[in-house]
């Protein structure tokens, strides 16, 4: 009898002691699942932050705006080497898993329903970056851990902008997403508009301007652009941005501010920024620069040629003009650029130049210079769109004067700069003075080494053409 009552003794603490053990051991203190809020916060934020700072120790060198001193194999074209930078390729899919995460909450819990257009406007966003700079990169199959998928394919660049559920599309689909939306629930975490649902809406229509433009070359794009252009709702002013504000102390400042001295000033004037600068007798090179010292004709400002040999190089700082405050003492005067008005205007101004959409080049023109300089907080010469900067005239090339104030403007844009040289050859760069990479300007960034070790199969059919070569052009490229 003993033995009966102690087993039914033993059998009621066994079960009382696992029958609510996950609900005894779970910290009720401790969230098992984020709130799209605070998603959509850290993931423009953390974007905005890391490309700006790619765009200035990495992009800019690619785009030859800076040139680095020391520590520089990226700069000498070895794109496998990155030093201070030169690594978008994590930062990107980092983000786009978190953003892949609102997208779900949205798409299950009606709740979220207003989340789904940013969301996919973002994906759109961060997805043309990486394909941009990379080509071919895991895509349909990618950031699919969850559901058993731990080796994406990787997929076209053409399917990557065109297919369903690709660039373009979704663009479209979070216009439609966002115009339909009825619900009362507020965009919390919006961190580029404050929850302003119209903003979110041109934005998307400049991104669609930018993209259609990136394929133009392959695509015939001409009624799908002249359709956005007619329709008017893009970015269409500096208070329209699709930024948000850096702060001069930390832990808000422009990554710059928090480096050490020594880093900061490894970056110098350019010479390809040198000699645009002094063409056209810009004034915002006192914003991007700093003088070396005066003569009795002026201030002096002097760039180095991209890529030195430090080894074989005596290189003193001292003789080069480095990178203005604005990066480091006075971050609070630049934003985290997602896109800007001066930039869909540039864009339109190129498109209506080669024929593509019926407009005024040269007034794009000249709205986006204006911008421009206002953004850069410089007062433009009077007679700036009239003399040196003057639309078509003087023998300018129109398409090179566009290419070129765009890429004055886009400095720490993350590789924009670099991608638009790509794409159209404009500003013309020079071949650098030490190459690792036989004098040519590198076309795309080569996928890390991580894929070639953890994804092998599918790293090597998508680099059997190519062999993951910096001088193979992207899709729209070719």
């Amino acid at each position: 009898m003993k033995n009966i009552i102690y087993i039914f003794i033993s059998l009621f603490l066994i079960s009382s002691c696992t029958q609510d053990f996950e609900e005894i051991n779970t910290n009720p203190n401790a969230p098992t699942e984020v709130h799209p809020s605070l998603l959509l916060r850290q993931v423009i934020y953390n974007y905005g932050d890391e490309m700006s700072y790619e765009g200035f120790v990495a992009g800019n060198l690619l785009g030859q705006y800076f040139t680095m001193v020391d520590f520089n194999l990226f700069d000498r074209h070895s794109l496998t080497d990155p030093q201070l930078g030169g690594n978008p390729w994590p930062i990107i899919y980092k983000n786009l898993y978190d953003n892949e995460i609102i997208l779900e909450q949205a798409n299950n819990n009606p709740s979220f329903a207003v989340y789904q257009g940013p969301a996919m406007i973002l994906k759109s966003y961060m997805t043309a970056a990486l394909t941009d700079m990379y080509g071919d990169i895991p895509y349909s199959e990618a950031l699919q851990g969850t559901s058993g998928i731990t080796n994406p394919k990787y997929d076209s660049q053409m399917d990557i902008y065109l297919a369903e559920n690709g660039i373009l599309d979704n663009l479209d689909k979070a216009i439609m997403s966002i115009q339909n939306y009825d619900g009362n629930i507020q965009l919390d975490g919006d961190i580029l508009f404050n929850g302003d649902l119209n903003a979110w809406i041109r934005f998307a229509n400049s991104l669609k301007i930018k993209y259609l433009m990136r394929i133009s070359g392959k695509y015939d794009v001409s009624n799908d652009l002249q359709m956005v252009y007619d329709d008017n709702f893009y970015i269409n002013n500096n208070n329209e941005n699709a930024k948000y504000d850096f702060s001069n102390e930390r832990p808000n400042s422009f990554r710059m501010e928090q480096l050490r001295d020594g880093d900061f000033n490894l970056f110098v004037m350019s010479e390809t920024a040198q000699e645009i600068f002094e063409t056209l007798q810009d004034p915002r090179r006192d914003v991007f620069f700093r003088p070396i010292g005066s003569d009795n004709t002026g201030t002096i400002y002097q760039g180095l040629l991209n890529g030195p040999d430090a080894s074989s190089t005596s290189i003193s700082v001292s003789d080069y003009s480095l990178t203005g405050t604005i990066f480091r003492e006075h971050t609070g005067d630049i934003d985290a650029n997602f896109m800007t008005a001066w930039e869909t205007h540039f864009l339109l101004a190129e498109a209506a130049e080669r024929g593509i959409i019926n407009a005024n080049a040269k007034n794009h023109y000249d709205v986006a210079v204006q911008l421009s300089f206002d953004y850069w907080h410089t007062n433009m010469p009077a007679n700036y769109l009239s003399n040196q900067a003057a639309y078509g005239m003087n023998t300018n090339n129109p398409l090179e004067q566009i290419l070129t104030q765009k890429w004055i403007a886009n400095c720490i844009n993350g590789y924009e700069n670099w991608i638009e040289y790509k794409r159209t050859g404009f500003p013309q760069l020079k071949p650098i003075a030490a190459s690792l990479n036989n004098d040519i300007i590198p076309i795309r960034m080569p996928y890390p080494t991580d894929e070639a070790a953890l994804n092998t199969e599918n790293y090597n059919q998508a680099t059997a053409i190519h062999d993951n070569s910096i001088n193979f052009p992207v899709w729209w490229d070719e």
